[in-house]
This record gives structure tokens, sequence and C-alpha cells, in this order.
């Protein structure tokens, strides 16, 4: 590290142009990359679900009515009065030429079918499939949802479906973005000339974030070129850029001024800074980065999107904190003080604030360690009971279109004929096979929760689901879906020519379909069993099941699967960097311990309020009784790396004051002291960036900077400034245990963080 800093003080200008010459290219050149990310990307490409899908969509592009659907209202009488129906028609057929859908049917072209009419005859569907890739699915029906609200004295429309939520949900995440950046940004600019005491070292940790953001938006751009990436990544990647410059910023900016008081030239504080600071971040983003690409083990493309923006925006972040960052102090030197708001006063080594507490732990450890681990395991109590589910309408608001569609369809139809469970057969012959296609559908119909199966053979229904009703019935009535004693049709209703369609093969095969409507929610625990029992059916058929219950209980396996391979690959590498710091086994062992800790209180809060619907009408949203599946994982990998960049600044200063005269207790009030006002006052200006996120409309951001601003505060205020020392005091000396053969091992291959010896100060003092 003394080479760089030498090598940045030598060449200070050029560092500077060079970074003014590439800021602006990486803002021209990713600047445009959100619309080229992809607001997809939530399934394994090699579960059973995503395999059905794919297999379905080859043979049958037509299949997917469920991409783009329309509630349509009437406003006088009911959906079969002949006006009615003559406009609905029209509109299903305009639906039908439009470009890039495939295909659109309706309540009036199916031969008026009861299970696309809601229960009060005054609201029915038209469904249609779209063409293309995921992403071009999603801008398509974006364009489609704003050409088709309409209202006309005689009926109403509001879009929904799976393409058309994905556009809307990615929409509002991008919007939020902008309203939460427009929120923390001047209340960021406050804090900051407060923390930092001057408007011209405020405005470095800008600079700093400003390098991260828009680097890491260049690498996004050229990521899309090879892999999908998700639109939700840019909301970490703008978060954690400039939480983490703030972070560095502080404390590199910190240390170089604790050198300048000392008497020393802008030279020898830089490279003092860069020695000790310089090494700390550094070794801190390393454990940061860690964290996050463990997110790449998993198969999801969701999950590795974050890993991808988040590894790129630390590794930036702190380039550019111990690259770019010193090359300004050399520039500036005492200039930095300029636009001084205050001076703050000299504190005692131990005799501060922080200091203080730290002894004050220290006098009586056991009951300072025993009271905060147990609120912390009090909080934690919720998590025990967490029901994973996954993101649906419910994440937007209600005044989102296509989430009040969906409300409409869930509470005035009988059936959820847009969340229909398609079972791909792809080595079945309609004509050979039809005594096996006849025989698995019934095993279908059999199931509890199942309202009709639509095969090319016909409809298999379950009492008197498919005949018109005999009249209107209040909405939200139920019309005998779920009768699990009447008799099955095993004759099957015969297809209209407009339903049969649906079922013709054009990829040549003899591959066929059936879909299964359930008359139940799809992401719920009995949406689990339909779809697990599903599975279990015997049949000499080889079938793949598919849907959002489907998906649900691939990715849970997938993503669950793979989390201990996560989780291990992070406590493992982050030990052994804990290790080379400290050269004991005892501390990296105590800050996985509290980590962990601190991260299940979060958990805990996070399902007491999410999950369970606790504060949802303070936060504004609406509780669906589960927590998003990646949710807790993203939290997990985030909050630990930031868990443990606090940890690594505060164990250095103690690590360092610690090897000048092997006092553990002063070590640790000392340490404690130079870094407490530095951390609390970094943590607290990442929590104004993520309460920014929370003010998001969407469920999952807004559970994200909700989780991650407690996460941060819990960590700071109760893991650093109580449990540390608490937990230091208990072990005494033992804190810096080793066996003799790896403190030997330590001592010729670990990374120190002592005084630079100031006799080496001479080589930053000749650099001119």
């Amino acid at each position: 590290m003394r080479k760089l800093a030498i090598l940045i003080v030598r060449r200070r200008w050029w560092v500077v142009a060079v970074t003014l010459i590439a800021l602006p290219l990486a803002a021209i050149f990713g600047g445009g990359v959100h619309d080229r990310l992809t607001g997809g990307g939530f399934e394994d490409p090699a579960s059973e679900s995503a395999r059905a899908r794919a297999e379905i969509k080859v043979a049958f592009p037509q299949a997917s009515l469920s991409d783009f659907v329309l509630v349509v209202t009437v406003k006088h009488g009911t959906v079969d009065d002949p006006g009615v129906t003559q406009a609905a028609t029209a509109l299903t057929e305009k639906l039908r030429h439009e470009p890039g859908v495939v295909a659109a049917n309706s309540y009036w072209t199916y031969g008026k079918v009861a299970q696309l009419r809601s229960t009060d005859s005054r609201q029915a569907l038209v469904v249609a499939a779209l063409s293309g890739k995921e992403d071009d699915k999603f801008k398509r029906a974006g364009v489609l949802a704003e050409q088709y609200t309409v209202s006309t004295p005689r009926l109403s429309t509001l879009p929904t479906g799976e393409a058309v939520l994905v556009d809307q949900i990615s929409k509002q995440a991008e919007k939020d973005l902008q309203k939460s950046e427009l929120i923390t940004a001047p209340i960021t600019a406050i804090a900051l000339v407060i923390v930092f005491g001057s408007i011209v070292a405020a405005l470095l940790p800008l600079g700093v974030g400003a390098i991260a953001v828009l680097g890491t938006f260049l690498v996004l751009t050229l990521l899309t070129l090879l892999t999908p990436v998700s639109v939700f990544a840019l909301n970490l990647t703008t978060a954690l850029g400039l939480g983490l410059a703030i972070d560095y910023s502080l404390f590199m900016v910190s240390r170089y001024r604790e050198e300048l008081a000392r008497g020393v030239s802008t030279n020898v504080a830089v490279g003092r800074a860069m020695q000790t600071a310089g090494r700390t971040v550094a070794f801190s983003a390393g454990t940061v980065m860690i964290s996050l690409a463990a997110l790449a083990v998993f198969d999801v493309p969701y999950l590795r999107s974050f890993s991808y923006a988040g590894v790129a925006v630390v590794a930036l972040a702190a380039v550019a904190a111990v690259v770019v960052l010193p090359a300004v102090l050399a520039v500036l030197g005492p200039r930095i003080e300029k636009g001084r708001i205050f001076k703050p006063k000299p504190e005692s080594e131990t005799g501060g604030l922080w200091g203080s507490q730290a002894r004050r732990v220290m006098r009586h450890p056991v009951p300072y360690a025993l009271g905060v681990s147990g609120l912390l395991v009090l909080l934690a109590v919720p998590f025990f009971h967490l029901n994973i589910g996954l993101t649906d309408d419910r994440v937007v608001p209600d005044s989102v279109s296509g989430r009040r569609a969906v409300d409409q369809i869930r509470g005035c139809f009988a059936t959820r004929e847009s969340n229909a469970i398609a079972v791909s057969l792809p080595n079945a012959d309609v004509a050979s096979d039809g005594a096996a296609i006849k025989q698995l559908a019934g095993q279908f119909v059999r199931l509890p929760g199942v309202a009709h199966v639509d095969t090319a053979l016909g409809i298999f229904v379950k009492g008197a689901l498919v005949p018109a009703f005999t009249g209107p019935k209040p909405c939200g009535s139920r019309v005998g879906a779920l009768d699990e004693h009447a008799k099955i049709n095993f004759a099957p209703i015969a297809l209209v020519p407009t339903q049969q369609q649906r079922f013709v093969n054009h990829a040549g095969t003899h591959a066929t379909y059936l879909t299964v409507t359930p008359a139940l929610e799809p992401m719920s625990p009995a949406g689990d069993r339909l779809v697990r029992s599903m599975r279990a059916a015997n049949s000499p058929l080889e079938f793949h099941v598919m849907g959002l219950g489907a998906r649900l209980i691939d990715t849970k396996e997938s993503v669950l699967g793979r989390l201990p391979l996560a989780i291990g690959i992070v406590a493992l590498a982050t030990f052994i960097l804990l290790f080379l710091m400290t050269g004991s086994l005892l501390v990296p062992l105590k800050a996985l311990v509290l980590n962990v800790l601190s991260l299940t209180a979060t958990f805990g809060a996070m399902v007491y309020i999410f999950q369970d619907g606790h504060l949802s009408g303070l936060l504004g949203f609406t509780p669906t009784g589960s927590v998003d599946v990646f949710t807790p994982i993203l939290m997990f990998c985030i909050s630990f790396g930031l868990s443990m960049d606090y940890e690594v600044f505060l164990l250095s200063r103690i690590k360092e004051e610690y090897d000048l005269d092997r006092n553990n207790e002063h070590a640790v009030a000392v340490g404690l002291q130079k870094t407490g006002k530095i951390v609390t006052a970094a943590a607290l200006l990442l929590t104004i960036v993520f309460v920014g996120i929370a003010t998001s409309d969407v469920a999952i951001v807004k559970l994200f900077g909700v989780g991650l601003t407690l996460a941060v505060l819990v960590d700071a205020f109760l893991i650093r400034a109580t449990l540390v020392p608490a937990f230091m005091r208990l072990a005494g000396r033992s804190n810096w245990w080793a066996p003799a053969w790896l403190r030997r091992w330590h001592l010729r291959y670990g990374i120190w963080e002592n005084e630079p010896i100031a006799i080496l100060d001479r080589e930053f003092e000749s650099v001119s």
C-alpha cells in the first residue's frame, strides 16, 4: 500500500485527469442501462416449471393467454346484452390484430363460457398471448396496457396479466428510485456538511459515489450483452454506491485530517492515511465483495444480478476511495477545510463519548452482554415462523391498474382463468394417446381446488361449472368449484373452434398440453398442495407442470438448495480474511456470531412487519402472509457485508492499539473512541439512503429499505458500541489466541495495521 500511495501522490494530477475523462464516458455509455435491464429473471431456467414454459412456448406460442388480460366491466346491464357483445367482440378482434399479439380471445369469442364471466355477470375477460422474448413481451404489454385502458358509455377496461404486471412493477420501481433520490439528496447533502465539517470535504464522498455508481452502470451495460440483468439491481447500485462512498470517504478523510493535525505535510498525511485507513478500506471492501459474490452461486438471474451490481459497485467505490480520493487530497492539501462550518472539539484518546461507552460496558460486561443479546433474540423470535413466497400483484399499491384488475378477478370470478396451471405433454399425440390424456385430466379434475381441466379433447369439469348460470350471483360468490363430491364429467364438453386453436401444435411435433384452472389462490398453502398433487399423478405420459404455484415450489427448492453453499462461502472467506488481519481465531468467530445475531433480529422484525402485516397501514403496503423468497437471502449477503465493513474498521484500530502495549481493555477503549464517531456518522448517513429506498411503493423494495435500515442501526448501536466491547472484555487476552504455528504463519503472511514508521515518511516528503 505504501508503494501505491507514493505512486498516487507523485502522479496525482494524472489520476485526477484520467478520472475527469472516464467519468463522463461512463455516464454516456452506461447512462441508458435501465432500458437494457430485464424485469424478469425470477426463476431457475433448469427447473421443471421453466422447462414446461419453454416446451409450450415453442409448440404453442398462442398458449400464453395470461400475458395480457383485460377485465371488461359493463356500466349498464350484463355482459350478455347484444350491444355489449358487439362492442366487446370488436375490441377482442382489434386486439388480435395488434403487432406482437399471437392470439386473443374473450368470453364472447369463446362462445360465452361461464368461467370467463364474473359471478354478477357484469364483468368478463379478454385474454391474449404475446410473442417474443420476455423483455419484448413486457415492453409490448406496457404499450398495450395504455392503449387498451378505455372507458366508453357502454363499458370500461382494466389491463392486467403477467407481462403487464412485470412492466408496471418495473416502472413503479424506477419511478420510486427517482423519488427517493429527490428526497434523500438534500438531506444527505446537509448531513454530509455536518459530518465532514466543511463544504469541500462534503463534496468528496459525492465524487466517490459518482465514480462507483456511473462505473457500475457501464459494467452492467456490458454485462447485458452476455447475460440477463435485473432492473432491481439499480436500487442496490445507487444505495450501496453512495453509502459505501460515504463510509470509505469518511474513513480516509478522518485519518488524513488526524495526520494533518499532528503537523505533518500534505504528502505524508496522504501516505499515512493510505497505509492505515486505505488498507482498511481495501480489506473491508474485500469482505463486502465476498458476501455479495456469494449470490452468484444461485441459478436465478435475479439474485445473480445483485451479485454483479454489488461486486462492481463495491470494487469501484474502493478504487475511488484508495486511488482517486488520495490524489484529490494531495491536490487539495489544507484546502480541504475550505467552507469550514465548525471545528470539532479535540477529544482525548479514551475520555470521549465512545471511549467512555466502551469502559462503561467493560466494567459490567455480563449484564450488557446478556441484556443486549436477550433483546436481539427476542426480536428474532418472529423469524421462526417465516413463510416464504413469491412476488405477486399485491407488491404494488391498488392505484396500479394491473393490481386493481387482479383484485377484481380475485373477488368477482369463480375461478382464476388468468392463473390456469399449464401442463406440458412433450411426447404425447392427441390421436394415439387420447385415453392416457383423458386419464391424466381425470386425475387432475378430482384434486381439491380444481375447477376444470381444458385439453385438446375438450373440457373436463367438476359439477356444473361450465354450463350457463341460472342468474347473476353476488360478486365474489363461488359456483361449485370447490365441491369435492361433485360428479366429474368424463365425457368432456366439446371445445368451440376458438378454444380449439389453443391446442393446435405449430412445431410439427406430437406434443400437446392441458390447462388446470384453480378455484383458489395459486401462491398459498392450498395452491402448493395442488401443484404437488398434480406432479405426483400417475401417468404413462411424460408431463411437466408450470404456473405460479409450480414456480414457487421450484424456486424455493433451487434457492434453498444452494443457500448452505452461499452461507458457507461467506462465513469461511470472512473468517480467513479476519484472521489475516488479526492473527486470532476467536475474534473472527466472535464477529461471525455477532453478525448472525444481528441479522436474525433484523429478519425477525422483517417478518413481524411485512409478513404478519404489523405497521402495514403506516408504511403503506398490502401484507400477503409471506416474505419474498429472495429478500432474506439478499438481506443476509448485503447486511452481512456492511456489518463486516464496520467490524473491520473497528478491529483494525483495536488491533493497532493492542500491538503497541498488549493491553486488551485499553486497546478496545481507544479503538472504539477513534472509530465510534466515524462508524456512527457513516451508519446514520447510510440510513438516510436506505430510508429513501423504504419510501418506495413497491413492497419488495420497501422491505429492502426498511430491512437494511434496521440492520445498519442495530449493528452500529447495539453490536459495535455494546456487544463488541462486552465480549472483548470477557475474552480478555484470549481474544488474540491462535496456535503457535498459526501465529508464526500470520507474522509472515498476515495483514498488519501498524502505524507507519516515521523514517519512511521521507519518501513522501521528497515527492513534489
